[in-house]
């Protein structure tokens, strides 16, 4: 996929030098909007990087047609020079910066490979938005449309809606190639995960990008910053979201500790627990939201037990009697409820000691996230009781599948025992 941009790349800014730059003005406004934007950047969640303004301002581009009344001519070719040339431009900057592995956060753009993935991707994706666009607008095809008619617009959304496809088809592609086969990341859950977040800020870009483009017709450049003015302040609010995440996970972090140092449960099973869960989540195709909660509630999973008058046994509350469970799971879930936690996440952990009797849990099924963090739970529990009678790991680990096959269908999910049977290599003892 890089070199696929790289050449693109390429070919537009040959093309671009060989032909002349058409409408000088215009490239250059936007390839200034373009690299300003990229320099203004969020995080979302998932540690994903996105630059709102940026990405607006190239599909703005390459949507352009009349200007002012006035025809363009810029062209496919073009549009992708200007985007690279905006990109390159951002990155300037961060000639300054030396590179230096053990702060990955002041190295330079063109050393982070998720700076990188999201040149490529948007190279690519603004390349496919012109190449629908751009020759059926200079073809003459576009003029039968008149740009005051809800036609324009309705043929501006198609093409954005699968401009912003392409996007999340190969961001979804690059993620499962970064995280590699080892990490159980499919490309369906991938693929869910990215346009999920076309809802969020992804529809800002989209409907920015398609503002620009219109109002430019009317309005001329001025539309460039008036329009992405909005998207700045929605970047503003994103950042008090990521701030409001942050806090959450600090409490999460502190409650699942709580246990641990009141002497309830052994020392790092909360996050066992919660890294066996994620596998077998990933396992079982969870897209990233789902990761994400199931992770709050497998690390706050053993919160009940902070209501014992007396410790449970190195904390194993897999082998209490089920309504002695179900008891730490229902006092568990009241604390979370009061942490200002997704209330889905205190859902998960009072009802992950309910018997499971199939995939469904009978009436009232069962969640999956609950049922997973169940197993992990389980397996956690029955690894540190083979530990304390001196079982070496590797018959620990056979021990504790072995009893959690037992319960197959029963008491465990049989769908994530027979997950967690593949991924016992990646599961953290």
């Amino acid at each position: 996929m890089h070199t696929a941009a790289a050449v693109l790349l390429a070919l537009a800014l040959g093309a671009v030098a060989l032909r002349g730059v058409a409408e000088p003005g215009v490239a250059l406004a936007f390839t200034a909007l373009i690299a300003l934007g990229e320099c203004v950047r969020i995080t979302l969640p998932g540690d994903r990087e996105q630059a709102p303004i940026g990405a607006a301002g190239a599909l703005a581009y390459a949507l352009l047609g009349p200007l002012r009344g006035v025809p363009t001519a810029h062209g496919t070719l073009q549009v992708v020079a200007v985007t690279g040339a905006g990109l390159l431009l951002a990155w300037l900057p961060g000639l300054a910066l030396p590179h230096r592995p053990e702060r990955p956060h002041r190295r330079p753009p063109w050393v982070d490979p998720a700076r990188r993935d999201g040149a490529a991707r948007r190279l690519l994706a603004v390349g496919f938005a012109a190449t629908v666009f751009q020759p059926l607008y200079n073809g003459g095809l576009v003029d039968r449309f008149s740009p005051e008619g809800p036609t324009y617009g309705a043929f501006l959304t198609a093409v954005a809606a699968l401009a912003a496809l392409c996007d999340a088809t190969l961001a979804a592609l690059l993620r499962c190639d970064t995280t590699g086969p080892e990490s159980g990341l499919r490309f369906p859950a991938a693929l869910e995960d990215e346009l999920r977040s076309l809802f969020g800020i992804g529809s800002a870009i989209v409907a920015t990008g398609m503002l620009v483009s219109l109002a430019a017709g009317e309005v001329g450049l001025w539309a460039l910053p008036l329009f992405c003015t909005p998207l700045l302040l929605a970047q503003v609010s994103f950042r008090r979201a990521a701030a409001v995440r942050a806090t959450t996970g600090q409490t999460i972090a502190s409650l699942a500790r709580a246990t641990e140092v009141a002497g309830y449960t052994p020392h790092g099973h909360a996050r066992r627990v919660a890294d066996t869960a994620c596998a077998l989540g990933r396992e079982l195709g969870l897209g990233t939201r789902e990761l994400a909660l199931l992770e709050y509630a497998a690390l706050m999973h053993d919160v009940g037990q902070l209501s014992l008058v007396e410790p449970v046994p190195d904390g194993a509350t897999a082998l209490l009697p089920c309504d002695e469970q179900q008891r730490i799971a229902r006092l568990g879930s009241e604390v979370i409820r009061r942490t200002g936690v997704p209330r889905r996440v205190a859902e998960q952990v009072a009802r992950l000691a309910d018997p499971c009797s199939g995939p469904v849990g009978g009436e009232r099924p069962v969640p999956l996230a609950a049922r997973i963090i169940r197993v992990a739970n389980a397996h956690d529990d029955l690894l540190t009781a083979a530990r304390g009678r001196g079982v070496g790991e590797a018959v620990g680990r056979l021990e504790a599948l072995e009893v959690l096959r037992l319960g197959r269908g029963r008491v465990y999910d049989a769908r994530v025992v027979d997950a967690l049977a593949r991924v016992g290599g990646q599961v953290r003892g």
